[in-house]
């Protein structure tokens, strides 16, 4: 059942202005060109493009409160920039910053650790993301001498390498509780992992005999990091969606070039027909997408449901988009030189990111009642 207001559902004249100037701004400072030439930089983002991001557009305190900074929009518009990151791949650590790290310290419920790193943030001076939140690693915490340290290891920790801030979820004496570990602290090591997709950097973060600040309550982590989490499905979803849009929009404008037997390819029906199946996909995708993104704006109780479902259809439908991306380009598309690829990597590590399609369908059998039927 809909229990999210439908207004929620749909793109208002702000945001489609919000979705041209994000579009045009990617254009020009995040080309395929300028992507494939900086990969294999690795852990590194494009500070640049990071500061203008904060300066010119305000995208990374879009969601923030005007209170710490923020303009004090809802996740719906920060939904509109991530599904246009991903039709642009920009090198800026958007999810992990705006959407993980933000929300972790928002749902914390700790105004004075909101108003320590956010107005940073929001002014694109701090960068955020979160370690041992999805079970790729433990960490422990004890109180010392001179506050709490910790130790233990987290791996693939997105922007793990570049994050200013790491909002970790450490296990203590009294259980689980989130705690801030600052990219100065002592004892903090960070490894960058060869990945498939080195447009999203990931690193293995250590701590040995490490200063944390708590954040928060420790009795309230839990239902925290589980909802950190679906916000950060729900933040991919849109990801995927933009992404799977410009794998067809790129592959509907080749079939209208390229000519084979004296006619354009795209005038063939069987290419039509995998097109329009592709289309209908892509719309079905960013159907759920949308829900999910309501979900998180109206605060829903839906919104665990609506998240696994956003990652199974949103997973599925980005990794045939880009598979048609490869396949009708021909030859050219399976290139380096081509950016094809590029979206290949970024669906295949998305698909697992968060927990893979299949975690989510039993996920969802578990949510609905129905692994009991």
């Amino acid at each position: 059942m809909l229990d999210v207001d439908p207004a929620l559902l749909g793109e208002t004249e702000e945001r489609k202005e919000l979705r041209q100037v994000v579009r045009d701004f990617l254009a020009e400072t995040s080309p395929p060109q300028h992507l494939r030439e900086h990969v294999p930089e690795g852990c590194g983002y494009d500070e640049d493009v990071w500061s203008r991001m904060a300066k010119e557009l305000g995208v990374q305190g879009l969601a923030i409160p005007e209170a710490y900074g923020g303009s004090g929009f809802s996740f719906a518009e920060l939904a509109v920039v991530l599904e246009e990151s991903g039709r642009a791949l920009p090198r800026a650590p958007l999810l992990s910053t705006v959407v993980l790290g933000t929300s972790a310290l928002l749902l914390s419920g700790d105004h004075e650790a909101c108003a320590r790193y956010l107005p940073r943030v929001a002014a694109g001076t701090l960068t955020a993301t979160v370690a041992g939140f999805d079970g790729h690693g433990r960490f422990h915490a004890e109180p010392g001498a001179g506050g709490w340290v910790g130790g233990g290891s987290a791996d693939f920790v997105l922007d793990g390498c570049g994050a200013g801030l790491i909002v970790v979820v450490a296990q203590t004496s009294g259980g689980p509780a989130l705690f801030a570990c600052e990219a100065e602290a002592a004892g903090l090591a960070r490894t960058a992992r060869q990945v498939l997709d080195g447009t999203r950097p990931q690193a293995l973060v250590t701590l040995t005999d490490t200063p944390l600040v708590p954040i928060g309550e420790p009795g309230s982590t839990s239902g925290v990091v589980e909802r950190v989490l679906d916000i950060g499905r729900a933040g991919l979803a849109a990801e995927q969606v933009g992404g799977s849009a410009h794998a067809l929009d790129a592959t509907v404008s080749y079939v209208r070039q390229r000519r084979q037997f004296g006619r354009q390819i795209g005038s063939f029906q069987a290419v039509k027909h995998r097109l329009a199946d592709l289309l209908v996909e892509i719309e079905a995708a960013r159907s759920a997408a949308a829900y999910a993104t309501a979900c998180v704006t109206a605060s829903s109780d839906e919104l665990p449901v609506a998240a696994s479902a956003a990652k199974v259809v949103c997973s599925g439908a980005y990794s045939r988009a880009t598979a048609e991306y490869v396949q009708l380009h021909g030859g050219i598309g399976f290139t380096w030189e081509h950016a094809a690829h590029l979206y290949v990597r970024r669906a295949r590590s998305a698909e697992v990111l968060f927990g893979t399609p299949g975690d989510h369908r039993a996920r969802l059998a578990r949510l609905l009642g129905l692994d009991a039927a």
